[in-house]
C-alpha cells in the first residue's frame, strides 16, 4: 500500500516500518516484537486498558488527506486510517499489543480455514458469513449482507478510478481479470457502470444462496495468503447507495454510509473531517473497535514541526497526529530523554525509495537501458539518504526489496557506493552524454527535501544534472504517478515513493506483483509507475505465488529480489520505523502497522483533558 508521504526519515517517515500507512513522560527501550507487528515504544509498552473511559473529542492533527473517501478504492495509509472509523472490512487487524499483524475477524464471525469449515479441501473456497446485527446507518439501519461484499468487490475494478493493488489478487479470484477487463471499456459513468454491474456476473464472489448473509471466493489457485488479502479495505462490502455516485468521487466523499462505530458529519477535502458516534452501529458485532470516544475532529492544514509542538503542549486540543510522524530532528531528544509517548513501530515497507522512469523520453530515453539505471545506482550514497531521514536506529538501510520480516527476504547489495564506477559506466553508455533528471518529491517533508539535496549532491559529483519537480502530499500519487501520461512525457525521472505491504509475513506478492508485475501492473490499475517489464522478473513471480510451501516460496521471492535489483528498477533506501506521538492525556494507544498510527477507535481520553 502507498503511503501518502509524512513518514519522517525513517522514525518519522511513514514513522512506521510498514502498513499500509507520528510534557515528557519515560519511555522505554525500542527493543521490540517487530515479527509480529506488535508496536514498540520509547520507553513502555502501550498504555493498555480493559475498561477505559467513555466520551470527549480527540482531535487529530494532519498535514494533508485521504486518497479517496471510498473503501474499496482507497489504497493511502491515511485512507485507510479514516476508513478504520466508519467502514468495517471481513477480518482485520486489532489494537493489542504483540498481536497487531495477526488476523482476526471483523464483520465476519471467524477466520476461515481447513478446520473450521471456512476453506475447502482444494484450498479453492473460502465462505465468510457476515455477523447479524451488522448495520448500514441507513434510515432505518439496514443489515449488511453478502451481496453488499459482492457489490464492493466489484467496484474495485471501475473504469473511474480503480483500486490500485488490483494486481494482487485479479488472477487469483476466478473470472475476475475478465470481469476487470470487460468493466475497464466502459464509459466512466454512473450510468455505464450501473448497466455493467447490472448485467455481469463474477463467479468468484458470491451470495451462498442458502444465506444471504454468506459470501463465497472462489479462487483459481490454492493461496495461503488469502486470508490476509481480505483485510484489505477494498473487500469491504458497498452499500446499493453507493452507485448513485462515481466510485472515488467528490460526491461519493459527501455521501458515505458507514457500518462502523462513527459516521462522517461533516468532510472539508483537505481542511477537516469530523467524526460522530454511528447510531446503527452495535458494539456487540464489533470485536475489534471499543469506539470510547464520542468524537474525532482531523485537521489537515498544519505542519510537521507545528504539529509535534501541539502534541508536547498537552492540550486537549492536541491528542494524536493524523497523518504526519514525528519530524526527524526530534526523534533524539525523545529517545535519549525516555519520552513514553514516543512509539516506534515496524512498517515492513520500503520508504522512501528512488523509483526510475523507465519510460521518460528525456535524454534520448536514457533511463530504459539498464546499464544508466545500474550506474546511477552505484552513483548514490544509502548511508547519507539514511541519515537524512533520522539515521539508522529508525531508519535500517535497505539495499534490496524486500524488507526483513517479509518471506523471502535475503541481505544482499549488488551496487555498494562508488562514483568512480559510475562515472565510468555513464561514460560508456551515453557517449559523453550529459545527463539532466527531474527528482519528484514532496517538499512538505523535511526528509523527502534533504534527500533530494543528498541526490542532487551525489549525482552531481557523476556528471548528472539534477532538478526537482515538487508536489503536494495529496497530489504526488494521483496526479503524478498514478497518470500514465505523466511519467510518459517526461515530467519526471526520479521520484521519491514508498511502499509498504497489503498484508505481512508471507507478503512478498503485495510487493512483487503491483511494482514489478509488468503491463498488468502499469498505472492505474497497478502501482508499477516506473513501467518496469522483466519476462524473467514475470516468471519468478508467478511460481512464487503458485508456490505450495513456504520454503519454495521463499527461495522463489529472493530470486525475484536479486532479478529485479539486476534490472536496477528502483533504488531502495530504508525501511523505517514508524515515529508516532501522542498527548499525555491519550491513554491505550496502540499503533497498528496498517494504519501507520495509533489506532483511534480504542484510545481514550484522561476526563480532565478530553477535548470537550
Amino acid at each position: 500500500m502507498r503511503r501518502t508521504g509524512t513518514l519522517t526519515a525513517t522514525a518519522a517517515i511513514f514513522a512506521m516500518g510498514l502498513a499500509a500507512c507520528s510534557s515528557s513522560s519515560p519511555k522505554a527501550s525500542t527493543a521490540t516484537t517487530a515479527a509480529s507487528g506488535s508496536a514498540t515504544t520509547a520507553s513502555t509498552a502501550p498504555q493498555t486498558t480493559t475498561g477505559g473511559v467513555r466520551g470527549g473529542t480527540l482531535n487529530m492533527l494532519g498535514t494533508g488527506d485521504v486518497d479517496y473517501m471510498d473503501p474499496n478504492v482507497s489504497y493511502y495509509t491515511t485512507g485507510y486510517l479514516a476508513l478504520r472509523m466508519w467502514s468495517r472490512q471481513l477480518l482485520t487487524y486489532p489494537a493489542t499489543p504483540g498481536h497487531t499483524t495477526d488476523l482476526v475477524p471483523d464483520l465476519a464471525t471467524q477466520v476461515p480455514s481447513t478446520a473450521n469449515g471456512g476453506v475447502s479441501a482444494d484450498g479453492l473456497t473460502y465462505r465468510l458469513t457476515i455477523r447479524t446485527g451488522a448495520k448500514w446507518n441507513t434510515t432505518p439501519p439496514r443489515q449488511v449482507t453478502a451481496a453488499d461484499v459482492v457489490r464492493g468487490v466489484e467496484r474495485t475494478c471501475n473504469p473511474a478510478q480503480p483500486f490500485g493493488g488490483l494486481p494482487d489478487f485479479e488472477t487469483l479470484i476466478l473470472g475476475f481479470q475478465s470481469y476487470c477487463n470487460d468493466f475497464s471499456k466502459v464509459k466512466p459513468t454512473v450510468a455505464a457502470i450501473n448497466a455493467f454491474m447490472g448485467s455481469h456476473t463474477l463467479p468468484g464472489v458470491t451470495v451462498d444462496p442458502s444465506n444471504p448473509l454468506t459470501v463465497v471466493f472462489k479462487l483459481t489457485r490454492p493461496a495461503t495468503y488469502f486470508p490476509d488479502q481480505l483485510a484489505m479495505p477494498a473487500f469491504s462490502p458497498a452499500p446499493v447507495e453507493f452507485m448513485n455516485y462515481l466510485p472515488a468521487s467528490s460526491q461519493l466523499a459527501q455521501h458515505t454510509i458507514s457500518d462502523g462505530p462513527y459516521e462522517i458529519q461533516s468532510y472539508d477535502p483537505t481542511k477537516s473531517i469530523v467524526f460522530v458516534r454511528n447510531p446503527a452501529w452495535d458494539p456487540s458485532t464489533d470485536q475489534v473497535r471499543k469506539a470510547y470516544v464520542d468524537k474525532i475532529v482531523v485537521s489537515e492544514t498544519g505542519n510537521q514541526n507545528a504539529i509535534q509542538e501541539e502534541l508536547a503542549t498537552n492540550t486537549p486540543s492536541a491528542d494524536l497526529g493524523w497523518d504526519a510522524e514525528v519530524p526527524t530532528a526530534d526523534i533524539p531528544n525523545l529517545l535519549a530523554s525516555h519520552d513514553s509517548r514516543l512509539n516506534l513501530g515496524p512498517t515492513f515497507g520500503t520508504s522512501p525509495y528512488v523509483l526510475f522512469d523507465t519510460v521518460s523520453p528525456r535524454n534520448g530515453g536514457a533511463l530504459g537501458k539498464v546499464t544508466v539505471r545500474q550506474a546511477l545506482e552505484y552513483a548514490i550514497n544509502r548511508t547519507n539518504l539514511v541519515q537524512d531521514d533520522g539515521g539508522p536506529v529508525v531508519s535500517p538501510p535497505l539495499s534490496h526489496i524486500l524488507p526483513p520480516g517479509i518471506l523471502g527476504s535475503q541481505q544482499f547489495d549488488l551496487y555498494p557506493y562508488n562514483p568512480t564506477k559510475a562515472k565510468q559506466m555513464l561514460s560508456s553508455a551515453l557517449g559523453g552524454t550529459t545527463l539532466t533528471l527531474k527528482v519528484l518529491y514532496q517538499n512538505a517533508f523535511d526528509y523527502e527535501v534533504k534527500m533530494f539535496q543528498t541526490l542532487q549532491s551525489d549525482l552531481g559529483k557523476v556528471g548528472v544534472h539534477v532538478v526537482g519537480v515538487t508536489a503536494p502530499s495529496a497530489d504526488f500519487y494521483t496526479k503524478y504517478l498514478e497518470v500514465p501520461s505523466v511519467a510518459k512525457d517526461g515530467t519526471w525521472d526520479l521520484a521519491l515513493a514508498n511502499w509498504f505491504p497489503d498484508w505481512y509475513g508471507n507478503a512478498a506478492l503485495s510487493f512483487f506483483e503491483p511494482l514489478f508485475g509488468g503491463a498488468p501492473a502499469y498505472p492505474p490499475q497497478g502501482s508499477n509507475f516506473g513501467f518496469y517489464s522483466d519476462p524473467k522478473t514475470s516468471a519468478l513471480i508467478q511460481r512464487a505465488s503458485t508456490a505450495t510451501n513456504s520454503a519454495q516460496a521463499a527461495s522463489l521471492w529472493g530470486q525475484a529480489d536479486r532479478q529485479v535489483m539486476e534490472d536496477a528498477a528502483i533504488f531502495p533506501i530504508t525501511s523505517p520505523q514508524s515515529a508516532n506521538f501522542h498527548a499525555s492525556q491519550v491513554h491505550n494507544a496502540v499503533y497498528v502497522p496498517q494504519l501507520f498510527q495509533f489506532d483511534p477507535t480504542n484510545v481514550w481520553l484522561s476526563p480532565n483533558a478530553n477535548g470537550g
